[in-house]
């Protein structure tokens, strides 16, 4: 097939690598513009625009889509069998939707209609979901609302990430991509349209997300929202008066009798009581503007106080 595709994050380079070696032709990449970053601003080239450019693939970088009257143009003269959609980061506008024989195709980062929205991945492992996957859907206007044309099921372990869920389901959806391609080509994939009255939202991560609230989240809760939510937001607390960063922590498995927020070290590792006589062992933390601590090495270097409690969680 001719192919136009858009995306711009590491999720969508192993889709873009997968059509290429396929043998597809992909006569136009779609990527955000390079953006500053970091604690210098140094300018960052999406991850997509890199692999695209050692390809020698022809890469446009519009700061807007629906009144682009030249890119408009562009992609009509190359009148595309499809247009793949993979963590872009742009609405895609309804003439662009119209553009291609089969449409504009989306690998989409969940179950759908599970978990439409920008952070579909990290709001699956914060709910503490035991399987995600991948969908390849027909874009719409509304939102993630497009007919389903295949998907593809992982398990969710314990313990895992969001980090290390986006690397898996971008892996098992680059070949979920061919597939529904070559399905299209057959005409044997079959449009579903989506049980709307099943659908959840996974709206944009906020700093505010990743607020320790012990009093209403209980350990477990505590723990699966932040292995959804890290690296960003993660999760915090204030203590002294300065916010508290938890980089690692992990359910006790005993509780602890503690109330919630509360601190308790007396067994050699840092505990904080949660809701519902629950526990968290803080593994890893750091007051703000200092280092990154064990959980020992913070009660030591801070000359913690028994009773004291994480500020605003109890």
């Amino acid at each position: 097939m001719k192919l136009v595709f858009c995306g711009t994050p590491e999720f969508a380079v192993p889709t873009l690598r997968a059509v290429l070696d396929a043998g597809h032709e992909v006569a136009l990449v779609l990527t955000q513009p390079d953006r500053p970053a970091g604690r210098k601003l140094e300018l960052q080239v999406p991850a997509v625009k890199r692999l695209a450019l050692e390809r020698g693939l022809e890469v446009l970088q519009p700061l807007k889509i629906k009144t682009n009257e030249e890119l408009r143009a562009r992609l009509e003269a190359i009148q595309p069998d499809a247009i793949l959609v993979v963590a872009y980061g742009r609405i895609i506008p309804q003439w662009m939707l119209d553009l291609p024989r089969f449409g504009n195709i989306n690998l989409h980062g969940s179950l759908l209609p599970k978990y439409r929205g920008a952070a579909p991945v990290q709001w699956a492992v914060a709910n503490g979901e035991t399987e995600t996957g991948v969908t390849t859907m027909r874009l719409d206007a509304g939102l993630d609302t497009g007919d389903v044309l295949l998907e593809r099921r992982l398990p969710v372990g314990p313990d895992a990430t969001a980090a290390e869920l986006f690397v898996a389901l971008a892996e098992i959806g680059a070949p979920l991509m061919l597939e529904t391609l070559a399905g299209l080509e057959a005409g044997t994939v079959v449009r579903k349209p989506q049980d709307h009255a099943g659908a959840t939202l996974a709206p944009i991560l906020t700093r505010e997300d990743g607020r320790l609230d012990l009093t209403e989240q209980t350990a477990q809760e505590a723990y699966n929202r932040w292995r959804g939510f890290y690296p960003w937001p993660g999760a915090h607390a204030m203590f002294r008066g300065k916010r508290f960063l938890v980089h690692r922590m992990h359910v006790a498995s005993v509780d602890s009798g503690l109330a919630a927020g509360q601190l308790d070290w007396s067994g050699g590792s840092l505990l904080v009581g949660a809701a519902e006589s629950t526990t968290l062992v803080l593994d890893e933390v750091q007051l703000e503007g200092k280092q990154q601590l064990s959980g020992m090495d913070f009660v030591r270097g801070f000359q913690l106080k028994q009773g004291e409690n994480l500020d605003g969680t109890a």
